[in-house]
């Protein structure tokens, strides 16, 4: 069955992209009404894509910036009345609100020493996790039932503006409301492009976490908002342009969804650990302990999510599930020069590479293990530890202003 949906999984991602790249050409004609040109029905499913793209890349700023360009587009008290719940300017103003604390953080942070910003950085993952889910189970699907409604009123946008039930909409083949019917073939679709807009995005966030320097926080999130601004700025001038572009970035999307997908479980279990303060109840397996790769070997790609084996004669070995839910898979891991370096907020497994003959990372240990990095060499056999990232430098500048612990003295001295 699994291998099954493996193979159907391209065709199905295939199929969704086509359907996003032919909206261009079916929104360009346009219906001719007694009052004048009346967008087409395509034109209104191009408004609603590019909204829904909008909106995985930034899921707080997109449902905000939606919401209020809704409640800007109600002429009348009870076309704002029927507006969804994210359109209420209390809701819109909130979220704009959290935007700029977010962006003051990320500019504030860029003059920080490195690390002292990290806490905020999971918090700021946490919310864009929430408001992602939040997006997919209760934005998108309004989204796409009003695009529905409107498209079955013949291209009517006016039809969108109002949740609430409006009677029979109006097409031209019978008076006969299809709307449900549309919202039947346009939601799966929808979500899946939302689905895979945002998990690239949300790599940004793990990007973040993984990023000890500020100023590159905010290079990463200043080039998100700007591309969502470009993506809404251009819908606003010209529809048809704006969902090419759409399509252009669920295109980009698709290509580093298995790297974005690897990030955004690595942020997982990094937010989940930090907040649930899960190394102070955490115990250490004797055997098969899960952590990630540390970088490519063999053809499986780094922060690849696995368990960590030793065979009888101490042969370590990766056991991982692609996708984590396919056919396990297990790769054999080096054993030359193995050290175990403890970090800050995470540590790692540090193994000599026979390409570069240097020490590199070989495992990333999640959050859970700091504290633990004795035991964890140990148990897998492994020579000793080190001090990497913040804590070196710490233990350096302790050493250099003369602060560190002072050695034991030898020599004669001892001898009495």
């Amino acid at each position: 069955m699994v291998a099954r949906m493996k193979r159907l999984l391209p065709f199905t991602a295939l199929l969704c992209i086509v359907s996003l790249l032919s909206l261009p050409l079916w929104a360009a004609p346009a219906q001719k009404g007694k009052d004048g040109e009346v967008p087409s029905a395509g034109l209104e499913l191009a408004k609603t894509a590019t909204q829904i793209t909008g909106i995985a890349i930034s899921p707080l700023l997109g449902v905000s910036a939606v919401g209020l360009y809704q409640w800007m587009q109600a002429d009348s008290p009870e076309q704002k009345a029927g507006l969804p719940w994210f359109a209420n300017p209390m809701v819109w103003l909130a979220g704009f609100a959290l935007v700029g604390a977010a962006a003051a953080k990320d500019a504030f942070g860029a003059t920080m020493p490195p690390g002292w910003k990290k806490p905020l950085d999971v918090l700021d993952t946490v919310e864009n996790k929430m408001t992602g889910l939040v997006a997919t189970g209760a934005v998108v699907p309004l989204l796409v039932s009003a695009a529905s409604k409107a498209m079955a009123a013949g291209g009517d946008a006016s039809a969108s503006l109002t949740f609430v039930n409006s009677g029979l909409a109006m097409l031209q083949l019978g008076a006969i409301d299809l709307s449900w019917l549309w919202t039947i073939l346009l939601l799966p679709l929808a979500i899946a492009v939302h689905a895979v807009v945002w998990v690239a995005s949300h790599a940004i966030n793990a990007l973040i976490l993984l990023s000890p320097w500020g100023a590159v926080d905010a290079v990463l999130k200043s080039a998100r908002t700007g591309l969502m601004a470009l993506l809404g700025g251009i819908a606003y001038i010209d529809p048809v342009v704006g969902v090419t572009l759409s399509a252009i970035v669920v295109l980009f999307a698709y290509l580093i969804s298995g790297w974005a997908f690897r990030l955004t479980v690595w942020a997982t279990v990094f937010c989940w650990d930090f907040f649930t303060m899960r190394r102070g109840r955490f115990k250490l397996l004797a055997d098969g302990n899960k952590l990630f790769l540390g970088r490519q070997l063999e053809g499986v790609p780094v922060r690849t999510y696995g368990r960590l084996h030793q065979a009888a004669d101490g042969a370590l070995t990766f056991k991982f599930r692609p996708w984590l839910v396919l056919k396990e898979r297990e790769i054999a891991l080096p054993r030359e020069g193995l050290v175990v370096g403890r970090g800050v907020f995470y540590s790692e497994v540090l193994g000599h590479n026979a390409k570069t003959d240097k020490n590199e990372t070989l495992l990333l240990l999640p959050p859970r293990y700091v504290g633990h990095e004795e035991l964890f060499a140990r148990t897998y056999h492994i020579s000793g530890t080190c001090e990497i990232g913040l804590r070196k430098a710490w233990a350096w500048l302790k050493e250099t202003l003369g602060f560190g612990r002072k050695k034991a003295e030898t020599g004669p001295a001892l001898a009495t």
